[in-house]
């Protein structure tokens, strides 16, 4: 998976990270929680491979390490080395686009950008040397998709707001964001607002700009913008 094509984070090789998931300890059939002190923005990504890796009762801890504090649960301090589990991974099941696919999807599906608007528009980026976005990307910013006490926003909400830019049954859909972290937290989001199934673009911008050819945008989304002809 190495290589400029695959991003800044590419997805890692299946055999190794079936091997890092009995590493945790998990076993055949376990509910598998992940969490983070960052908003779930990093979780995600652990949530994604996990059921990208086929281990479908994976979920998230809403509000990560911050809602378990203020909830007064208990912390263990100290390390955790767990017995080696019995899990037995099964890589691709997750979908997913890559750079011709996700030309494809903001030409004749729907492309989302899960950027900050300001990345969006080309104004700044700290972390790839070209900014700008995919020609015909909508911008939702996923970090808007988080409330201010550290929660999920409510899945009708997160419905309100997908819908506005033309997320609908119909319409096959693709995001992305710098190098394919914060945009699987868009896929989480947008199965909590009733719309799974959307694909991850794992190499997003990062993947986007190594190659001269592909097209780059900036500048705010032209009124009326739909994503799709």
């Amino acid at each position: 998976h190495a290589g400029p094509a695959a991003g800044r984070h590419p997805l890692p090789d299946a055999r190794q990270f079936a091997e890092t998931v009995r590493m945790w300890g998990i076993d055949e059939g376990d509910t598998i929680v992940v969490y983070d002190d960052d908003h779930g923005l990093s979780a995600a990504r652990a949530w994604w491979l996990l059921r990208h890796a086929g281990l479908r009762d994976s979920m998230l801890l809403d509000g990560g390490l911050e809602a378990w504090r203020a909830a007064g649960l208990p912390l263990q301090p100290g390390e955790v080395i767990p017995v080696p589990g019995t899990a037995r991974p099964s890589w691709g099941r997750m979908p997913v686009v890559d750079t011709a696919g996700a030309e494809a999807m903001a030409s004749g599906g729907l492309l989302l950008d899960a950027r900050a608007a300001e990345r969006y528009r080309g104004e700044v980026e700290p972390f790839d040397p070209v900014a700008g976005h995919i020609p015909g990307a909508r911008n939702v910013p996923t970090a808007e998709s988080i409330a201010e006490d550290g929660r999920l926003r409510p899945a009708a909400e997160l419905a309100e707001r997908f819908d506005a830019v033309g997320v609908d049954d119909a319409t096959p859909v693709a995001v992305y964001c710098g190098s394919g972290i914060t945009a699987a937290h868009a896929v989480l989001t947008l199965a909590v607002a009733g719309r799974p199934g959307v694909a991850l673009y794992p190499g997003s911008w990062s993947a986007w700009v190594q190659d001269p050819s592909n097209a780059v945008a900036v500048g705010p989304e032209p009124d009326g913008a739909s994503g799709r002809d």
